[in-house]
């Protein structure tokens, strides 16, 4: 007997509350990192660590979104992106509000922008959204090829790439190791969502 095909969760109230959920998370991910980078010897290990929380972040981002939407199909795409999106407005409303008072960030951050304190912000959405997307064509396609789509399954790949390029270009002093765990992270998912796109074209 065939097993029913998951619907997708797109109506408007239940995208409003998991991006709510997406946007708490990061913003609780965001002040973990913050913490352990003030209050930690600056360090391989303290680096690794940081490392493997912009990973926990890449998961919440890429995947906790289509697991929301159960994107199985255009449908639940379009749902997990608009999870994602609204995930970063929530976290904009906590970064203003609650990290900017305590001035949670070095002023070089600002300093990108001119002074401005709003000049990542779009960036920050198309970021948000585009990991979102990508995630639920990762989650996509795992599930049409009868695969498991559970988060730690479809994850697992992407987060031992951005562990090993983390270390890869860490130890070498390339870049910092949050930032290569991060860009192999995201770099994964995306090729991940561009081979199950080429497959069904």
């Amino acid at each position: 007997m065939t097993a029913p095909a998951t619907a997708a969760r797109s109506d408007f109230t239940h995208i409003l509350i998991s991006g709510t959920i997406v946007g708490a998370a990061t913003a609780f991910l965001v002040i973990v990192f913050l913490l352990v980078s003030r209050n930690l010897p600056t360090g391989m290990l303290t680096s690794l660590l940081l490392a493997v929380i912009v990973l926990a972040g890449g998961v919440v981002a890429a995947f906790l979104p289509a697991s929301f939407a159960s994107a199985r199909a255009v449908q639940g795409i379009a749902s997990a992106a608009a999870i994602g999106l609204w995930g970063t407005v929530v976290f904009m409303a906590i970064d203003i509000i609650l990290l900017r008072p305590f001035k949670a960030y070095p002023w070089t951050w600002d300093a990108v922008g001119g002074g401005s304190t709003w000049w990542y912000l779009p960036i920050w959405w198309m970021l948000g959204t585009f990991l979102s997307w990508t995630g639920a064509l990762v989650t996509a396609g795992r599930a049409g090829r009868g695969g498991n789509t559970a988060i730690r399954s479809v994850a697992i790949a992407p987060l031992a790439v951005g562990l090993i390029v983390a270390l890869g270009l860490g130890l070498r002093h390339v870049i910092a190791m949050p930032v290569a765990a991060g860009l192999g992270f995201a770099v994964t998912v995306f090729s991940f969502a561009l081979i199950g796109l080429l497959r069904r074209g």
